[in-house]
């Protein structure tokens, strides 16, 4: 039997797979926007890509996403020392296993290797769009799992950052995620540990954090 998970016109296959009973996301709005993008990112065969400063949610944002639909979801962090090479091995057993992966700070490799995984990452989404079930892929034809999706997070505008190119980021539907809603998590942390006024305590933990990092 097959079991559909649906937000608002995407709809994507659930995965079946037990990933443990590991704590869940707060859902907040800024949260809820990046799994409309993500879901109609990957209906449509596309990767998603949530972008902002550090500690937004992005990564934690894509891992609870494919919790939800019960997938696994492999996070890699990127360093400016990945060569494509390495990256064609990823690939290839993400494709077999029709799991996601979520590439952090991809912004961060080499532009000259970016290029490189423009192409790997169009023939996978090609040969998902072609309902295919194996495909060739550098020069070795592999089982394709349709399920896999490439996800990517940046951190704009840091030191040693590159732009995407162009027939990179065609390949993915942003999603910018700036100042995640502190009241509103700490209301729910609280809410959940069983505290009855919450609401006036996760203000006031709010406000007293904020003064204490502008020291």
């Amino acid at each position: 039997g097959e079991c559909e998970v649906c937000i608002i016109n995407a709809a994507l296959l659930y995965g079946f797979e037990y990933l443990g009973n590991s704590d869940r996301l707060v859902i907040t709005p800024l949260t809820d926007r990046c799994y409309r993008t993500l879901m109609g990112a990957f209906h449509l065969n596309y990767g998603g890509a949530p972008e902002g400063p550090a500690g937004t949610g992005k990564t934690e944002s894509t891992k609870d996403l494919a919790k939800a639909v019960a997938v696994q979801c492999v996070v890699f962090n990127c360093s400016d020392g990945l060569d494509c090479r390495s990256m064609g091995k990823f690939f290839k057993g993400l494709a077999s296993s029709g799991a996601w992966c979520c590439f952090d700070e991809f912004n961060r490799i080499n532009l000259e290797v970016l290029s490189v995984i423009s192409q790997q990452v169009q023939t996978i989404q090609y040969a998902i769009r072609d309902n295919k079930t194996l495909f060739v892929f550098e020069e070795t034809e592999i089982r394709l799992v349709p399920t896999c999706a490439v996800n990517i997070t940046m951190n704009p505008g840091y030191a040693g950052r590159s732009d995407l190119p162009d027939n990179l980021k065609a390949l993915f539907r942003p999603c910018a995620m700036m100042v995640p809603e502190y009241a509103l998590i700490g209301e729910i942390v609280l809410y959940s540990y069983g505290f009855e006024d919450a609401k006036n305590l996760a203000r006031k933990a709010m406000g007293s954090l904020k003064l204490g990092s502008e020291q």
